[in-house]
């Protein structure tokens, strides 16, 4: 019977009988002041009830007298004395229970069905375990696709970055990775998605085998940027929650460049300048902190194997979302718009990206082959113009005649899906592609 009432429970615990009210006494730029709520620390919640209903909001700034909150919906409806209820620090209590669920940043169902709250209450801004009691990176993950299962392999508690445009396939590789990466629990925070895409996402792309495992965390474009950017935030405390349980955690956020921007719109709201092409000085720490809490954890604890997607507008990898993530993680993978144009699926440009688990994460052999694939790619890469325009001479080049002969069938290893036998048998398939021998059709784009 132990822990049968513990939601119920913590539900009554939140029901607190005193709570500190204050009142508005000011609107400006889409803050509301308020006076009375002299306990208030930066951060904390706050549920403003105007004529239109209730809202939530965040502290913002604090002066002598008066807090500045910036409300998660419109100011529409709030008046001069409004009251507003300090709720204190953004927490969320994550449960079991929530496995198979969707929900949103506040942690409520989104499913129509009931939803308890876990024992115990978890901090939406929290540090990374300390740097050194954490473990090192782990075993290698069978992932369901043949290019990660090789190439670019994935281990257990490493932090990777997902580089994109839209419309070249993003969506579909982390639905792969949910349905098919090795994890206990995935936990998956769609952040400013179109709303018409959570449905078509859950259960179409996702599919009832992933979602079994899942807690789908969502904050859909038309809401306010604190919700935008407390999506993240909550996946992450959820991902923490069975992490701590020693749980390995697959984190998929999609995508980091939404919650930059709803940053950028909270900070500027507070009355932070902007400097890094628009975005505040703040965004690098806020990016940086919110991966760090993801990789290997404390000894005794599970660990977080964390994918973030970045959008990356006309590939520019050097824009400040895209450079100041691919700095903290390890490792990065790049999807190439004209790739997808040419129908291969995953769009991976494999020479622009780079997995840091290399070379420990494969053996001698191993090793060899990726090597050498990548070398013939980076050989046909280079005389890839000439090789179209007729311009090349068979015999001019080994080692490009050779990358001629083996480009068709590497150029397809990148679209396979991993076959029953996982990594041993993508390898067999990697070490078969490098053994073509005579080819006299030139690859055809």
């Amino acid at each position: 019977m132990a822990g049968l009432f513990d939601g119920l429970l913590a539900e009554i615990a939140t029901s607190a009988p005193v709570r500190r009210v204050g009142r508005i006494v000011e609107t400006r730029r889409g803050l509301i002041d308020v006076t009375g709520l002299e306990t208030a620390t930066i951060g904390d919640r706050v549920l403003i009830h105007s004529r239109d209903g209730t809202a939530g909001g965040e502290v913002l700034r604090l002066v002598p007298g008066r807090a500045s909150v910036l409300p998660d919906a419109s100011g529409d409806g709030m008046a001069i004395d409004d009251r507003v209820e300090l709720l204190g620090k953004a927490e969320i209590a994550p449960d079991d229970s929530w496995v198979g669920r969707i929900i949103d940043a506040t942690g409520q169902a989104l499913d129509g069905r009931p939803l308890l709250r876990g024992p115990h209450p978890r901090a939406l801004r929290a540090p990374a375990p300390p740097a050194a009691g954490r473990r090192r990176l782990g075993a290698r993950l069978e992932t369901g696709v043949a290019v990660f299962d090789t190439l670019l392999p994935l281990v257990r508690g490493q932090r990777i970055g997902l580089f994109a445009g839209s419309g070249v396939g993003k969506s579909s590789l982390l639905a792969k990775f949910a349905r098919g990466i090795e994890a206990d629990v995935v936990v998956i925070a769609l952040v400013g998605e179109r709303g018409r895409e959570l449905r078509e996402f859950t259960e179409r792309v996702l599919g009832p085998v992933g979602m079994a495992r899942s807690v789908v965390v969502t904050a859909t474009s038309d809401q306010s940027p604190l919700m935008r950017r407390m999506c993240a935030l909550t996946a992450m405390a959820v991902a923490e929650h069975f992490r701590d349980q020693g749980r390995h955690v697959l984190l998929l956020v999609d995508s980091v460049t939404r919650f930059a921007e709803a940053h950028r719109e909270v900070a500027l709201a507070g009355g932070e300048g902007a400097s890094l092409r628009g975005f505040p000085p703040s965004l690098t720490q806020a990016i940086m902190g919110l991966a760090e809490r993801a990789g290997p954890g404390p000894e005794g604890k599970g660990d977080i194997t964390a994918v973030f997607s970045v959008l990356v507008a006309g590939s520019d990898m050097e824009e400040p979302v895209a450079d100041i993530l691919r700095g903290v993680l390890d490792g990065h993978v790049v999807m190439d718009r004209r790739i997808a144009e040419r129908g291969r699926f995953p769009a991976i440009d494999l020479l622009r990206s780079v997995s840091r688990s290399l070379p420990e994460a494969a053996n001698e052999d191993e090793n060899a082959m990726i090597g050498e694939a990548r070398r013939l790619l980076g050989a046909y890469d280079r005389a890839e113009m000439m090789i179209q325009a007729g311009l090349y001479a068979q015999g001019s080049d080994p080692l490009i005649d050779r990358a001629i002969k083996v480009w068709p069938q590497l150029d397809g290893f990148l679209a396979e899906s991993a076959p029953a036998s996982g990594v041993v048998g993508s390898f067999e398939r990697l070490k078969t592609s490098l053994a073509v021998q005579s080819s006299s059709a030139r690859p055809v784009m």
